[in-house]
C-alpha cells in the first residue's frame, strides 16, 4: 500500500505484515527513520551556520538582538531536521525499494531489487552511541545519486532491512529456493586480522603522507577562514613568509613531519582497519572494519569473478600484499571491493585461494626485448640529463654537480628496470589466467576464465620496433580491462588461443 501523502505514513516503528511464501517479511507499509536522529541532524549542520553565526557576533556585536538572531538559526536547524524526517520514507514493494521524500519537492527513487549489488553498513561515532546505522545500497551505477541511501535506521532495522534485500534479490537470482521456508546457512569467518598486523600499516604510501594532508589542510583552512575569524589573510602570509625567513626552522617542520609519517600513518591505517574481519554469510564475502566508524561492506559470491594483489616497493620488502576482489557491477570497487589490507603474501594468496580461488600455475616470463626496453626507459633520462650537465660544464664551469647526479641516477635506474621486467608475467591454469606488473607497486590480477569477454592487441610505435605487443583482457568486471605488456606475438596470441580457443579457432586456421 502506498500513500499519497508521507505525512500520513504510519510512525517508525510499524510491524511488518506476515512472511510470505519466501520465508521473510516484506514491509507492508511506508516506515520512517529512527527518531534518534533528530539528535544528530541539527548538529551535522552546526558547522554550516558557524561562518553566518560568527559573522552576525561581529556585525551586531554579543547584544541581545544577534543572540536571537543565533538562537532561531539553531531553532531553524532543529525545525528544518523535523520536517525532512517526517516527510522522509522508505518501502520494499513488491520487486523494487521505494524511498520517498517531500519536503520541498516530492521525490521518489525506486532501486528495483534484480539491480542490487550490495548493502552496506556503517556506524558513524554519533550513530554508534545511539544506537543508529547508515544503510548504502549498491546498484553498481557509476554515479552516487542511482544508489540509495537510509541515513538513521536502528542497528537492528539495518540488518533486517539489509537480510530482506539480499534475500529477495538472491531469490530472484536463483540463488534460493522459491518456495518453501527459507534455510539460514550458517556463517563462516574467513579471516580475522590480528592486532599486531595493524603494524604494517605504515608500509602503505596512501597513509603515509597523513601529517603532509593535514598540514595542508591547516593552511588552507588559515587562509579560507583567515578573514573571517578576525586575523585576516594577510596575518597567515605574513607567518608564511617569517617562516620562510627562518629556513633552520623550516627545516625543523619538515622534519618533524617526515619523522611523523610512520606514526601517524600507523595510526590512522589503525582507525580505518581495526577488527577487520572477513565472513563467508549467505552467499555474500562481508568485510568489516573500522574503529572510528564501523563499516560493513557485502559482496555477492556469484558476481565475484577474482580478486588482485596488489604490493608497494616498501611492501614487497617485509612480502607483505592488499587484495581487492573483482566483481560485475561495482559501484565504487576501490573501497568497496577491498578484502584485505596489509596482510603478509603468504597469507593473502591463502584468503584470497579459499574465498574465491586459486590459481595454480607459474607466470610465464615475458621475452628479452621487454627487459631491454624497461632498462632503456630506467636509465636514457637520467643519462640525457648527464649530458646536459657535460654541456653547461663548458659553457660557466658549475654544471659537473648535474652530470654526477645524471650518471648516480642511472645507476641507480638499472636495479630498478632489472625489477620492472622481473614483475613482469602472466599464465593461465585452465580455470584462471593472471597478468602481474609494475615495480613500484606491482599489481598482479587473476581473472576466472567465464568473466572474459573480449581481447584487444595493441601496439606503439615503440612497441612495433621492437616487436612487442600489449595483451588486454577484456573482463565484465573490475577495471574492465587487464594488460599483460610487452609480450611476443606468439605468447599474445597463445594466451588467448588458450583461453578461448574456439573465438580465436576460425582465424588460426585461415
Amino acid at each position: 500500500m502506498t500513500h499519497s501523502d508521507p505525512n500520513d505514513a504510519p510512525p517508525y516503528g510499524t510491524a511488518p505484515a506476515p512472511a510470505g511464501p519466501q520465508g521473510w517479511a516484506p514491509f507492508a507499509e511506508p516506515m520512517r527513520l529512527s527518531p534518534k536522529v533528530l539528535l544528530i541532524d541539527p548538529v551535522r549542520m552546526l558547522p554550516s551556520l558557524l561562518l553566518p553565526l560568527v559573522g552576525v557576533l561581529f556585525v551586531g556585536g554579543f547584544s541581545v538582538r544577534s543572540y536571537v538572531w543565533a538562537a532561531l538559526g539553531v531553532v531553524g536547524t532543529v525545525v528544518f531536521a523535523v520536517i525532512r524526517w517526517l516527510t522522509f520514507t522508505y518501502q520494499v514493494a513488491g520487486d523494487r525499494l521505494e524511498i520517498k521524500q517531500s519536503l520541498v519537492s516530492r521525490s521518489i527513487r525506486t532501486i528495483p531489487l534484480e539491480r542490487i549489488r550490495g548493502v552496506d553498513v556503517s556506524t558513524p561515532p554519533m550513530h554508534r552511541l545511539l544506537g543508529l546505522a547508515v544503510l548504502k545500497i549498491d546498484t553498481g551505477a557509476s554515479g552516487k545519486d542511482e544508489e540509495g541511501e537510509l541515513d538513521g535506521v536502528t542497528l537492528r532495522e539495518a540488518e533486517r532491512l539489509k537480510a530482506v534485500l539480499l534475500r529477495t534479490h538472491r531469490t530472484r537470482a536463483g540463488a534460493v529456493p522459491a518456495a518453501g521456508p527459507a534455510e539460514e546457512p550458517g556463517e563462516r569467518v574467513i579471516f580475522r586480522i590480528p592486532m599486531r598486523w595493524l603494524l604494517y600499516g605504515p608500509l602503505s604510501g596512501a597513509y603515509l603522507l597523513t601529517p603532509f594532508a593535514l598540514a595542508g589542510g591547516a593552511i588552507g583552512l588559515a587562509f579560507q577562514w583567515g578573514d573571517d575569524l578576525g586575523f585576516g589573510r594577510d596575518a597567515a602570509i605574513g607567518a608564511g613568509e617569517w617562516l620562510w625567513e627562518h629556513p633552520y626552522l623550516l627545516l625543523a617542520v619538515a622534519v618533524l613531519l617526515v619523522v611523523a609519517m610512520p606514526f601517524v600513518g600507523g595510526v590512522m591505517y589503525a582507525i580505518f582497519n581495526w577488527g577487520f574481519t572477513l565472513r563467508e554469510r549467505e552467499g555474500y564475502l562481508v568485510a568489516e572494519r573500522g574503529l572510528v566508524t564501523r563499516r560493513s561492506v557485502s559482496l555477492e559470491l556469484r558476481r565475484v569473478r577474482g580478486y588482485e594483489l596488489v604490493e608497494g616497493w616498501v611492501e614487497r620488502w617485509a612480502k607483505v600484499a592488499r587484495a581487492w576482489a573483482i566483481v560485475t557491477g561495482l559501484g565504487d570497487s576501490e573501497t568497496r571491493g577491498q578484502l584485505l589490507p596489509d596482510v603478509p603474501r603468504v597469507v593473502a594468496e591463502q584468503v584470497t585461494a579459499g574465498a574465491i580461488g586459486p590459481y595454480r600455475a607459474a607466470l610465464r616470463p615475458h621475452p628479452p626485448i621487454a627487459r631491454n626496453r624497461r632498462l632503456f626507459r630506467a636509465v636514457a633520462p637520467w643519462l640525457l640529463l648527464a649530458l646536459a650537465g657535460v654541456a653547461a660544464a663548458q659553457v660557466n664551469g658549475v654544471g659537473w654537480a648535474l652530470t654526477v647526479a645524471g650518471l648516480l641516477l642511472a645507476v641507480a635506474g638499472v636495479p630498478i628496470g632489472l625489477d620492472r621486467y622481473r614483475s613482469l608475467g602472466h599464465g593461465y591454469d585452465g580455470v584462471r589466467l593472471s597478468v602481474r606488473s609494475g615495480s613500484f607497486r606491482r599489481a598482479q590480477a587473476v581473472v576466472e576464465r567465464r568473466a572474459v569477454v573480449g581481447w584487444r592487441l595493441r601496439q606503439t610505435w615503440f612497441q612495433r620496433r621492437a616487436g612487442v605487443y600489449t595483451l588486454i583482457v577484456g573482463v565484465g568486471a573490475g577495471k574492465g580491462g587487464y594488460e599483460a605488456i610487452d609480450v611476443s606475438r606468439e605468447q599474445a596470441l597463445g594466451l588467448s588461443a588458450e583461453v578461448t580457443p574456439e573465438w580465436l579457432a576460425p582465424f588460426l586456421a585461415e
